[in-house]
């Protein structure tokens, strides 16, 4: 019962192992917070800028977290965040793509 008792050294919320993952949980945030905001631009037909980079850096950011990650909570929050990105970047792709179009 002695690894009960012990005391968490870590506060964050999405390591289960004891550890600090600072590299880890910024790539989570960041992914979460780009793929929100792609996704939620995505629907917008004159943001598709916006949509399809942020998207691409958040598919990107969440690659990269998945290839790093090393607890469960992690790899959750990560999928939730591609997931969202991937939405919103191919909505953005749909609506006039990365670098506005090709007016002629």
């Amino acid at each position: 019962m002695a690894q009960a008792m012990r005391p968490q050294s870590s506060i964050s919320l999405f390591a289960t192992d004891g550890k600090s993952h600072p590299l880890q949980d910024t790539l989570v945030v960041a992914t979460v917070v780009l793929g929100l905001v792609a996704f939620v631009t995505g629907f917008f037909d004159n943001l598709h800028l916006l949509s399809s980079w942020t998207g691409l850096v958040g598919i990107l950011t969440g690659a990269y977290g998945q290839f790093i990650s090393e607890t469960t909570r992690e790899r959750f929050a990560l999928i939730i965040g591609l997931g969202a990105a991937g939405v919103g970047f191919y909505l953005g792709m749909a609506h006039g793509g990365l670098f506005g179009g090709w007016a002629g």
